[in-house]
């Protein structure tokens, strides 16, 4: 092929696998369109959190992971369930009897991430009070703020 500078271009042709190598390497989740900024956004809500957790169990029917996860809509847990075995991080597996029963378990893919969740979990358990101490004094802090600034007082 000519070159309009002289000599000849050199085409580089890649594999799909190769392309999507090099793809992996430029991902940058602080960039909005990043496809992994994108699976950070999914993987981090609040919804998906509790169920990873809950799943760490092992298999589970849909009505026991309603009852553990108290305060979440019939709509958001199907709505979780449904992106998270689409992800690849859940299987779904029905089992034909009367009525049909419906078991939702990890995939090693999920259990990976269940492990970091479960982390955040177990931090935000334990350091609840501290948050709450630090709250208060912010809180407080922020008020005097106010009325300082009010000229009341």
């Amino acid at each position: 092929m000519p070159n309009p500078r002289g000599g000849t271009a050199t085409v580089v042709t890649r594999t799909a696998q190769e392309r999507r190598a090099e793809e992996k390497r430029a991902y940058d989740a602080y960039l909005a369109a990043c496809p992994a900024r994108k699976l950070l956004d999914e993987v981090s809500g609040k919804w998906v959190s509790l169920v990873l957790v809950a799943l760490g169990d092992g298999p589970q029917r849909y009505s026991d992971l309603s009852r553990r996860i108290a305060g979440v809509s019939q709509k958001m847990l199907t709505q979780t369930l449904r992106t998270l075995e689409r992800d690849g991080l859940l299987t779904r597996t029905v089992t034909a009897c009367v009525p049909v029963r419906v078991d939702y378990e990890l995939t090693d893919l999920g259990l990976s991430l269940r492990q970091l969740v479960a982390g955040i979990k177990d931090w935000a358990e334990t350091r609840f009070d501290e948050v709450e101490t630090a709250r208060d004094r912010y809180d407080a802090r922020s008020a005097a703020l106010t009325i300082g600034s009010d000229g009341a007082g």
